[in-house]
Protein backbone atom coordinates (compact mmCIF):
# COMPACT_ATOMS: atom_id res chain seq x y z
CA UNK A 1 0.00 0.00 0.00
CA UNK A 2 2.79 2.42 0.90
CA UNK A 3 4.42 1.98 -2.50
CA UNK A 4 1.14 2.67 -4.27
CA UNK A 5 0.64 5.84 -2.24
CA UNK A 6 4.17 7.00 -3.01
CA UNK A 7 3.80 6.35 -6.73
CA UNK A 8 0.46 8.13 -6.94
CA UNK A 9 1.93 11.12 -5.14
CA UNK A 10 4.97 11.23 -7.42
CA UNK A 11 2.82 10.68 -10.50
CA UNK A 12 0.85 13.85 -9.86
CA UNK A 13 3.88 15.84 -8.73
CA UNK A 14 6.02 14.90 -11.74
CA UNK A 15 3.10 15.45 -14.13
CA UNK A 16 2.52 18.91 -12.68
CA UNK A 17 6.22 19.71 -12.97
CA UNK A 18 6.35 18.60 -16.59
CA UNK A 19 3.31 20.72 -17.42
CA UNK A 20 4.40 23.86 -15.58
CA UNK A 21 8.13 23.77 -16.26
CA UNK A 22 7.47 22.69 -19.83
CA UNK A 23 5.04 25.52 -20.52
CA UNK A 24 7.56 27.31 -22.82
CA UNK A 25 7.06 24.36 -25.17
CA UNK A 26 3.62 25.76 -25.90
CA UNK A 27 5.46 28.27 -28.10
CA UNK A 28 7.97 25.78 -29.55
CA UNK A 29 7.57 23.38 -32.49
CA UNK A 30 5.06 20.62 -31.85
CA UNK A 31 7.76 17.98 -32.27
CA UNK A 32 9.55 19.37 -29.21
CA UNK A 33 6.39 19.14 -27.13
CA UNK A 34 5.76 15.57 -28.34
CA UNK A 35 9.31 14.62 -27.37
CA UNK A 36 8.65 15.96 -23.86
CA UNK A 37 5.38 14.00 -23.71
CA UNK A 38 7.30 10.80 -24.43
CA UNK A 39 9.87 11.68 -21.75
CA UNK A 40 7.03 12.14 -19.28
CA UNK A 41 5.62 8.70 -20.15
CA UNK A 42 9.02 7.04 -19.75
CA UNK A 43 9.48 8.81 -16.41
CA UNK A 44 6.19 7.42 -15.07
CA UNK A 45 7.07 3.95 -16.36
CA UNK A 46 10.42 4.20 -14.56
CA UNK A 47 8.67 5.21 -11.33
CA UNK A 48 6.23 2.32 -11.67
CA UNK A 49 9.06 -0.15 -12.08
CA UNK A 50 11.29 1.11 -9.29
CA UNK A 51 8.65 2.06 -6.72
CA UNK A 52 5.81 -0.39 -7.30
CA UNK A 53 7.69 -3.16 -9.06
CA UNK A 54 5.38 -2.93 -12.07
CA UNK A 55 7.28 -3.42 -15.32
CA UNK A 56 6.00 -3.80 -18.88
CA UNK A 57 6.65 -5.83 -22.01
CA UNK A 58 5.73 -4.99 -25.59
CA UNK A 59 5.18 -7.69 -28.17
CA UNK A 60 4.68 -7.32 -31.90
CA UNK A 61 6.27 -3.91 -32.52
CA UNK A 62 7.44 -5.23 -35.88
CA UNK A 63 3.79 -5.42 -36.98
CA UNK A 64 3.31 -1.64 -36.94
CA UNK A 65 2.87 -0.15 -40.43
CA UNK A 66 5.48 2.36 -41.53
CA UNK A 67 2.93 4.99 -42.46
CA UNK A 68 -0.15 6.46 -40.78
CA UNK A 69 -2.62 4.06 -39.19
CA UNK A 70 -5.54 3.74 -36.82
CA UNK A 71 -4.63 2.07 -33.52
CA UNK A 72 -7.50 0.42 -31.63
CA UNK A 73 -6.42 -0.46 -28.10
CA UNK A 74 -8.06 -2.30 -25.24
CA UNK A 75 -8.63 0.08 -22.32
CA UNK A 76 -8.50 -1.31 -18.77
CA UNK A 77 -6.44 1.19 -16.81
CA UNK A 78 -4.92 4.64 -16.58
CA UNK A 79 -1.67 2.94 -17.59
CA UNK A 80 -2.27 2.97 -21.34
CA UNK A 81 -3.27 6.64 -21.40
CA UNK A 82 0.42 7.52 -21.16
CA UNK A 83 2.40 4.29 -21.60
CA UNK A 84 1.37 3.70 -25.22
CA UNK A 85 2.68 7.11 -26.36
CA UNK A 86 6.41 6.18 -26.66
CA UNK A 87 5.59 3.10 -28.76
CA UNK A 88 4.62 5.19 -31.79
CA UNK A 89 6.38 7.69 -34.02
CA UNK A 90 3.94 10.60 -33.78
CA UNK A 91 0.71 9.52 -32.10
CA UNK A 92 -2.45 11.49 -31.46
CA UNK A 93 -5.32 10.42 -29.22
CA UNK A 94 -9.05 10.95 -29.29
CA UNK A 95 -9.99 12.75 -26.07
CA UNK A 96 -13.16 14.04 -24.47
CA UNK A 97 -13.56 17.72 -25.32
CA UNK A 98 -14.00 18.60 -21.63
CA UNK A 99 -10.35 17.70 -21.06
CA UNK A 100 -9.33 20.50 -23.41
CA UNK A 101 -10.89 23.02 -21.04
CA UNK A 102 -8.45 22.22 -18.20
CA UNK A 103 -5.68 24.87 -17.87
CA UNK A 104 -2.27 23.62 -19.04
CA UNK A 105 -3.60 20.11 -19.70
CA UNK A 106 -5.96 21.42 -22.35
CA UNK A 107 -3.44 23.86 -23.76
CA UNK A 108 -0.94 21.05 -24.26
CA UNK A 109 -3.64 18.83 -25.75
CA UNK A 110 -4.13 21.46 -28.43
CA UNK A 111 -0.35 21.71 -28.85
CA UNK A 112 -0.07 17.95 -29.33
CA UNK A 113 -2.98 18.21 -31.81
CA UNK A 114 -5.04 15.63 -29.98
CA UNK A 115 -8.52 15.10 -31.39
CA UNK A 116 -11.44 16.38 -29.29
CA UNK A 117 -14.59 14.28 -29.16
CA UNK A 118 -18.05 15.63 -28.31
CA UNK A 119 -19.93 12.46 -27.49
CA UNK A 120 -23.39 14.03 -27.27
CA UNK A 121 -23.24 16.86 -29.80
CA UNK A 122 -24.63 15.05 -32.83
CA UNK A 123 -23.62 14.95 -36.52
CA UNK A 124 -21.86 18.33 -36.55
CA UNK A 125 -19.41 17.26 -33.85
CA UNK A 126 -18.90 13.93 -35.61
CA UNK A 127 -18.01 15.63 -38.88
CA UNK A 128 -15.60 17.93 -37.05
CA UNK A 129 -13.92 14.93 -35.41
CA UNK A 130 -13.59 13.10 -38.74
CA UNK A 131 -12.08 16.18 -40.42
CA UNK A 132 -9.48 16.42 -37.65
CA UNK A 133 -8.72 12.70 -37.92
CA UNK A 134 -8.24 12.91 -41.70
CA UNK A 135 -5.87 15.84 -41.20
CA UNK A 136 -3.75 13.86 -38.72
CA UNK A 137 -3.60 10.91 -41.11
CA UNK A 138 -2.60 13.24 -43.96
CA UNK A 139 0.21 14.45 -41.68
CA UNK A 140 1.44 10.86 -41.39
CA UNK A 141 0.45 10.29 -37.77
CA UNK A 142 -0.99 7.35 -35.85
CA UNK A 143 -4.42 7.84 -34.28
CA UNK A 144 -4.98 5.96 -31.01
CA UNK A 145 -8.54 5.20 -30.04
CA UNK A 146 -10.03 3.11 -27.23
CA UNK A 147 -12.95 1.47 -29.07
CA UNK A 148 -14.95 0.84 -25.89
CA UNK A 149 -14.77 4.50 -24.99
CA UNK A 150 -13.95 3.99 -21.32
CA UNK A 151 -11.99 1.68 -19.06
CA UNK A 152 -13.41 -1.81 -18.71
CA UNK A 153 -12.46 -4.36 -16.01
CA UNK A 154 -10.33 -7.28 -17.22
CA UNK A 155 -12.58 -10.02 -18.52
CA UNK A 156 -15.67 -7.79 -18.75
CA UNK A 157 -18.10 -8.24 -21.62
CA UNK A 158 -16.76 -6.12 -24.52
CA UNK A 159 -18.68 -2.96 -25.41
CA UNK A 160 -17.34 -1.56 -28.68
CA UNK A 161 -18.77 1.77 -29.83
CA UNK A 162 -19.55 2.86 -33.39
CA UNK A 163 -16.76 5.47 -33.45
CA UNK A 164 -14.08 2.97 -34.38
CA UNK A 165 -16.11 1.79 -37.38
CA UNK A 166 -16.72 5.35 -38.57
CA UNK A 167 -13.01 6.17 -38.36
CA UNK A 168 -11.98 2.96 -40.10
CA UNK A 169 -14.40 3.63 -42.95
CA UNK A 170 -13.47 7.32 -43.30
CA UNK A 171 -9.69 7.11 -42.99
CA UNK A 172 -8.96 4.17 -45.30
CA UNK A 173 -5.75 3.19 -43.52
CA UNK A 174 -4.76 -0.03 -41.74
CA UNK A 175 -6.25 -0.55 -38.29
CA UNK A 176 -3.86 -2.03 -35.73
CA UNK A 177 -5.52 -3.92 -32.85
CA UNK A 178 -3.75 -3.73 -29.48
CA UNK A 179 -4.37 -6.12 -26.59
CA UNK A 180 -3.15 -5.68 -23.02
CA UNK A 181 -3.66 -6.77 -19.41
CA UNK A 182 -2.95 -3.54 -17.49
CA UNK A 183 -6.16 -3.75 -15.47
CA UNK A 184 -4.84 -6.75 -13.55
CA UNK A 185 -2.13 -4.58 -11.99
CA UNK A 186 -3.71 -1.11 -12.02
CA UNK A 187 -7.49 -1.52 -11.68
CA UNK A 188 -9.80 1.25 -12.81
CA UNK A 189 -10.97 3.67 -10.12
CA UNK A 190 -8.39 2.24 -7.74
CA UNK A 191 -5.12 3.75 -6.60
CA UNK A 192 -3.69 0.43 -5.35
CA UNK A 193 -1.20 -1.10 -7.78
CA UNK A 194 0.34 -4.57 -7.90
CA UNK A 195 3.78 -5.81 -8.82
CA UNK A 196 4.15 -7.73 -12.06
CA UNK A 197 4.50 -7.08 -15.78
CA UNK A 198 1.94 -5.37 -17.98
CA UNK A 199 2.01 -6.98 -21.42
CA UNK A 200 1.02 -5.02 -24.51
CA UNK A 201 0.59 -7.01 -27.69
CA UNK A 202 0.39 -5.34 -31.08
CA UNK A 203 -1.59 -7.59 -33.38
CA UNK A 204 -1.75 -8.05 -37.15
CA UNK A 205 -3.09 -4.92 -38.89
CA UNK A 206 -6.52 -5.12 -40.49
CA UNK A 207 -6.38 -3.85 -44.04
CA UNK A 208 -8.65 -0.98 -45.06
CA UNK A 209 -11.74 -1.44 -47.18
CA UNK A 210 -13.51 -4.30 -45.41
CA UNK A 211 -17.28 -4.16 -44.94
CA UNK A 212 -18.18 -2.55 -41.62
CA UNK A 213 -19.64 -5.66 -40.03
CA UNK A 214 -16.68 -7.81 -41.03
CA UNK A 215 -14.19 -5.22 -39.81
CA UNK A 216 -15.79 -4.90 -36.37
CA UNK A 217 -16.06 -8.66 -35.99
CA UNK A 218 -12.40 -9.14 -36.86
CA UNK A 219 -11.30 -6.31 -34.59
CA UNK A 220 -13.25 -7.59 -31.58
CA UNK A 221 -12.10 -11.17 -32.13
CA UNK A 222 -8.44 -10.12 -32.36
CA UNK A 223 -8.42 -7.82 -29.33
CA UNK A 224 -10.62 -9.92 -27.06
CA UNK A 225 -8.91 -13.24 -27.83
CA UNK A 226 -5.44 -11.81 -27.24
CA UNK A 227 -6.50 -9.83 -24.15
CA UNK A 228 -8.08 -12.96 -22.69
CA UNK A 229 -4.86 -14.85 -23.24
CA UNK A 230 -2.82 -12.06 -21.63
CA UNK A 231 -5.24 -11.97 -18.68
CA UNK A 232 -4.75 -15.71 -18.12
CA UNK A 233 -1.00 -15.23 -18.44
CA UNK A 234 -1.02 -12.48 -15.79
CA UNK A 235 -3.04 -14.61 -13.38
CA UNK A 236 -1.00 -17.77 -13.89
CA UNK A 237 1.29 -18.74 -10.97
CA UNK A 238 4.90 -17.80 -11.57
CA UNK A 239 7.25 -20.63 -12.41
CA UNK A 240 10.25 -20.01 -10.21
CA UNK A 241 12.58 -22.29 -8.40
Amino acid sequence: MARSILFNLLFYVTTALFVVLGSPLLFAPRSWAMAALKVHARTELWLLKHIVGLDFEVRGLDKLPEGPCLVASKHQSAWETFALIPLFRDPTLLMKRELFWIPFHGWFSYKFEMIPVDRDKGPTALRRMLRAAKKRIADGREIIIFPEGTRRPPGAEPDYKTGIVLLYEALQVPCVPVALNSGVFWPRRNWRLSTGTVVVEILDPIRPGLPKVEFLARLKAAIETASGRLLAEAKAPSKSG
